[in-house]
């Protein structure tokens, strides 16, 4: 296949916790048992480097997976993604063990305040030299406001109108100090001009925060925006801030359509849909032949359990997967308590049916397993012809690569898929600079 002039922006998808998005990749022979170190991180972080990875980007929840039978001990016992650490932490220890990789994480608008949030990451900017992401999220179930003492979880469209605001406020906040407001005159005694650092004063419905941040400016100015909003008010919402866009897409043509939808969002926000990255998720199971390749695929694939697809489908969705057999069907005012919209929208169309049972969720959502994203498979020359094929056909412009096993799956990709990439001329040979927005091709702000 020919170039198109486009080049792939490349995102490597990583968990603070004993496993990968995967459930079952704590169970690969090959994966790595010491998550609990910053050695593992960093050694993450050096192979997604190497890779020429444009970020590492962490997911997160603010709970355990724990709504399944409203217990956690099904999950504990299965490992099911049970162990949520921090990722600041972790972000910045791999941020000491490199020096051009992005470094994104997730911190949630429900949960938090709009100062809180611009100081840590304007301070993450700060020592990573311009390298910081945050991924914009609303959060989604009833044991995450448990854990911070909610009775519940907002409703879905009040969410949005209350990140809007928390936006408003934080790059308000980020934007507190000019780029030369530091002075430094030692002799003269002014460390910087009081013109150009100024106050907020925000008072809105949801925020109120007098500012400035005591935080200046990077050299990017702001850290780059993620967002994964696919349907409705989250696609609005990530049109209107989001500098990449994360998305779950089943197959090729579906996402050529939502590709297009979500563009349009941008536009009708008055943005540069050419500055914002649409990457969906996948998993590459890549060998020096398509049978060694296949393996590794059946292998993975063969290490998920029911008990996987059960819990998570439960977290995700706000609702107890454990109170219905699989053959029940979901009346319509159980659909409607489903959190995440897009997810249950998925499930509806490519079940066929507009009541889908426990058993159409796990069938079509794939959930707990590597088949939930499409899985690019065969020899490096496969791999790269299905990649290429998704990129030209304007069905993203890139991808978020989850890993079968930690960090074996990482270590193929960049082995064996990104030299045959770059001899396409679709993926970049080194870093355009130093900055996060630099390497994503976007403007300082």
């Amino acid at each position: 296949m020919a170039a198109t002039g486009r080049q792939m922006k490349m995102v490597g998808f990583l968990q603070a916790q004993n496993c990968s998005i995967a459930p079952g990749s704590w169970r690969h022979p090959a994966g790595a048992t010491d998550f609990l170190t910053p050695d593992y991180f960093q050694r993450v972080g050096r192979v997604l480097e190497e890779g020429k990875f444009h970020l590492a980007f962490f997911d997160d929840r603010l709970a355990m997976p724990d709504i399944y039978n409203d217990d956690h001990r099904e999950a504990v016992e299965n490992g099911v993604r049970v162990v949520k650490m921090d990722p600041v932490s972790i972000i910045t220890a791999i941020g000491m063990a490199t020096s051009r990789i992005g470094l994104g994480i997730t911190y949630s608008t429900t949960y938090y305040e709009p100062f809180h949030v611009a100081r840590l990451f304007g301070t993450l900017d700060l020592m990573t030299g311009g390298r910081a992401a945050w991924n914009v999220v609303t959060s989604l179930n009833d044991s995450e406001a448990a854990n911070f003492g909610r009775a519940g979880h907002l409703a879905h469209a009040e969410r949005y109108d209350r990140a809007d605001e928390f936006l408003d406020v934080v790059t308000g906040l980020w934007n507190s100090w000019d780029d030369d407001a530091i002075v430094l005159d030692k002799e003269g005694g002014r460390f910087a001009d009081p013109d150009k650092v100024r106050r907020l004063d925000h008072k809105g419905k949801y925020f109120s925060c007098k500012g400035p941040l005591p935080v200046p400016r990077s050299p990017q100015g702001q850290p780059v925006l993620i967002q994964a909003g696919q349907s409705g008010r989250g696609r609005e919402f990530a049109g209107k801030w989001g500098n990449l866009i994360f998305v779950v897409y089943p197959n090729k043509d579906l996402g050529q359509k939502q590709y297009a939808a979500v563009k349009e969002e941008v536009a009708k926000a008055g943005r540069n849909p050419d500055e914002v990255a649409i990457c969906p998720a996948c998993y590459v199971c890549v060998g020096e032949t398509r049978e060694i390749a296949e393996q590794k695929r059946d292998f993975i694939l063969n290490l998920a359990k029911p008990i996987d697809a059960l819990c998570l489908l439960s977290e995700a969705l706000n609702f107890d997967f454990g109170c219905k057999s699989l053959e029940e069907e979901f009346t319509e005012e159980e659909l409607a308590k489903i959190s995440w919209t897009g997810f249950r929208e998925r499930v509806v169309a490519l079940s066929g049916k507009e009541n889908p049972t426990v058993g159409d969720f796990v069938e079509f959502s794939k959930r707990g397993t590597i088949a939930e994203f499409p899985i690019f498979c065969g020899t490096p020359t496969e791999v790269a012809d299905q990649m290429q094929d998704w990129f030209e056909a304007r069905a993203c412009d890139g991808f978020v690569l989850a890993a079968t096993h930690t960090p074996g799956a990482f270590e193929d990709f960049t082995r064996f898929v990104v030299p045959e990439l770059q001899r396409r001329g679709v993926y970049h040979k080194d870093y355009a600079g130093t900055t996060l927005r630099e390497n994503l091709g976007l403007p300082a702000l």
